[in-house]
């Protein structure tokens, strides 16, 4: 089939893989010259051990999809490096070890671990924790560098082609029209337009079940040493389902957040990237209008956690970002597809996890529709 493939970002890209993979010939479409978005604006994180129970087998074959894409294209940077959730605090505590002797612990790659044995397989972290639930499926890639090999790669099969700096205007018996005048006549119709809800995509599909969420987030220099894992901290538990139990019940109610992670809805995230800096995150900012502005409390807090854990004074920070991305207001919902008319379907809303699971949300569009 003739499949047209509107937006540029992690979505797009993985349904142009799934197409090209079954056989079909894509044309993508992106408004800017390179994707620009949460695609780009994240931290690469293949985050299995957050995932509810209904993502998890998801995650889980998302995780080796990026595993057999890796073997194909190593500039995606594919490392399986795991996390650590690093405690301070016996209640945190508690909640790691209701996690590890969960039902589905060894499905997730749960094991807790002391702080000598958190040390000795991340020998960066020299500072103060009482332990570290380790989680041993969690995988990273380049998200800044994935978008453009996972597109080289798919050049060279000489049935894809990226047309960029085009906006889709409209859509008319599967014929796209963008902003050139240019016109895409195809079988199937895929509209990825990530955070833009407006414009082409409530044309087609009307007022969907998604809102948009902002965060801010951060890179180092290099940090002159190996972070073998990711890391986060524990107020990652009150953001993922996987720790829903009665031990996060306890910490909800009898420890508060510290006032500004509390505030700007914060968590720690940190991985390091290829070249030896760390991207360090993130908050989540609900209320529309968001601000344009990028606010420095949330920045020196995280400084201020990562150089606990690591028992040392961070390199100085080499960006700082903000970003946007889309979120299904349904909490079990892993994407929000709509069919608007036959063969044209707008796929969005996969929140913080488009990059987790963006090859498995495509192999289910295509299961779906049937290409």
């Amino acid at each position: 089939m003739r499949v047209t493939i509107i937006g540029g970002g992690i979505l797009g890209t993985a349904h142009a893989v799934e197409a090209v993979s079954r056989g079909h010939q894509v044309v993508h479409l992106e408004r800017e010259a390179e994707a620009r978005g949460a695609s780009v604006r994240n931290f690469g994180l293949v985050w299995v051990s957050g995932r509810s129970t209904g993502e998890l087998e998801a995650a889980l074959r998302s995780r080796e999809l990026w595993e057999k894409l890796a073997a194909d294209i190593p500039g995606i940077g594919f490392r399986p490096s795991g996390s650590i959730t690093l405690l301070r605090t016996p209640a945190e505590l508690a909640v790691a070890h209701e996690a590890a002797e969960g039902a589905d612990a060894c499905h997730r790659g749960f094991t807790l671990l002391e702080p000598g044995e958190v040390r000795a397989l991340n020998p960066a972290l020299r500072g103060e924790f009482l332990g570290g639930l380790h989680c041993a499926l969690d995988a990273a890639v380049e998200s800044r560098q994935a978008l453009p090999a996972l597109r080289d790669y798919l050049s060279a099969t000489g049935r894809y082609e990226f047309v960029p700096g085009v906006e889709a205007r409209g859509v008319d018996n599967r014929t796209v029209r963008d902003d050139h005048g240019n016109r895409y006549e195809a079988d199937l119709v895929l509209v990825c337009a990530g955070a833009a809800h407006g414009g082409l995509v409530r044309e087609l599909a009307g007022n969907l079940p998604v809102r948009r969420v902002r965060l801010q987030m951060m890179q180092t220099e290099p940090l002159g040493e190996t972070l073998t894992t990711a890391i986060a901290d524990a107020d990652s538990f009150r953001y993922y389902p996987a720790f829903a139990g009665a031990a996060l019940d306890t910490l909800r109610t009898n420890e508060a957040q510290h006032p500004v992670a509390e505030a700007a809805h914060m968590q720690l995230l940190c991985v390091q990237r290829l070249h030896g800096g760390l991207t360090i995150g993130d908050t989540h900012e609900y209320d529309e209008p968001f601000g344009f502005d990028v606010h420095e409390p949330p920045y020196d807090y995280l400084v201020n956690v990562v150089e606990e854990f690591l028992g040392r004074t961070l390199p100085p920070i080499r960006q700082r970002w903000a970003g946007v991305y889309s979120q299904c207001v349904d909490p079990h919902q892993l994407v929000c597809r709509a069919e608007p008319e036959d063969d044209v379907w707008v796929i969005t809303g996969p929140g913080g996890r488009g990059m987790t699971l963006g090859p498995a949300i495509a192999e289910q569009t295509a299961d779906l529709i049937g290409f």
